[in-house]
């Protein structure tokens, strides 16, 4: 009888972490979309609520950015987001860490002129609060 309950305790636990898994990984999914979504309608509110106040904002050009330097170029920048996909997710975690690898597609006004913009995507969460928020961030851009 005892091998029976530890058996039952032991696959509790192990489907307990699996769910708990799977709603961390639909909120790590939810964040990027927020993030996406925010980048596309210009939110000066929703950047400044999920990006970390330690953020390093890499971009494809090598340029690196800070917290405030991040959301100051999102509206200082000639790029305007259209549309933006993420696909093709990977995300691992480590305690209160989430590491994120996606596909980004954009389409995007460039100086008035419409453009597209493929990058792969490393994005690392930090869990603060209750919340998901954006650490670092770095981004190669595919030809």
């Amino acid at each position: 009888m005892r091998k029976i309950c530890t058996a039952f305790v032991f696959l509790l636990f192990i489907c307990s972490t699996g769910i708990g898994q799977n709603r961390d990984e639909t909120a790590i999914k939810t964040a990027v979309e927020t993030l996406d979504k925010a980048l596309v309608d210009t939110n000066k509110v929703v950047l400044e609520s999920i990006a970390s106040d330690e953020l390093s904002y890499g971009h494809s050009n090598g340029k690196v950015e800070n917290k405030q330097e991040f959301i100051a170029g999102v509206f200082a920048s000639p790029i305007r987001f259209q549309k933006i996909d993420a696909t093709d997710f990977t995300i691992k975690f480590y305690g209160n860490i989430a590491v994120v690898r996606h596909f980004f597609q954009a389409s995007v006004l460039d100086g008035g002129k419409p453009g597209t913009i493929n990058l792969k995507v490393l994005q690392v969460w930090q869990k603060q609060k209750g919340s998901w928020k954006l650490l670092a961030r770095q981004a190669v851009r595919i030809l």
